[in-house]
């Protein structure tokens, strides 16, 4: 019996993680404002939104996992495709360290009380996209510029400008991801979907 009801846990906790990566996708790809900076661009988007709300809604692990494939998907299967590995590191990143800090830190499952609730999950979701917010910029320089061999100066202002878009996304990541869970979660516990961390 044991054994079953751990089996239908995982097999939950595997279409949540695919349905968050198909948000995750759809964030990025379809609601996105491309940024064209030379040979290269970025973009305003949704997608950490969904990075961030999966990490909340599953743990870091499956929550890192479901941002990092479905972006990472969304880089192949739209102009972003030389990024994808950048973003496969960064996305899990993110959902590793939101988790860590809503469950690990904070246990966000056990919590009651709706104001540590509601204090808990920004500050999770303020952890994740400051680390993005350094990280993006800074990998994505390196990244370019020694391994894809653009030219340092254009490198440079890629990175200038992905700090101004990396910024913006963040601020929305961080409020819209918040709400999304806050509203989620009454709804999720009393249906027996939320998933226990």
């Amino acid at each position: 019996m044991g054994r079953r009801r751990a089996r239908q846990a995982d097999v939950k906790r595997l279409a949540q993680a695919g349905l968050l990566a198909a948000l995750c996708y759809i964030g990025f790809a379809f609601f996105k404002i491309d940024i064209p900076v030379g040979p290269e661009k970025t973009a305003f988007h949704f997608g950490n939104v969904f990075c961030v709300l999966a990490a909340l809604l599953l743990g870091g692990y499956w929550g890192g996992l479901a941002g990092a494939v479905g972006m990472t998907i969304a880089d192949l299967t739209t102009s972003y495709v030389t990024s994808a590995p950048k973003t496969f590191f960064l996305k899990l990143c993110i959902g590793l360290i939101v988790g860590l800090v809503a469950h690990g830190i904070c246990h966000l499952n056990q919590a009651r009380d709706g104001r540590k609730v509601a204090m808990a999950t920004v500050a999770a979701a303020f952890c994740g996209m400051a680390f993005n917010m350094v990280a993006d910029p800074l990998v994505g320089y390196f990244y370019k510029s020694y391994l894809l061999g653009v030219p340092q100066d254009i490198a440079s202002a890629l990175a200038k400008i992905a700090t101004l878009t990396t910024g913006v996304n963040a601020v929305v990541a961080v409020i819209a991801a918040s709400v999304f869970y806050l509203a989620l979660r009454p709804a999720l516990r009393k249906s027996g979907l939320s998933v226990e961390i």
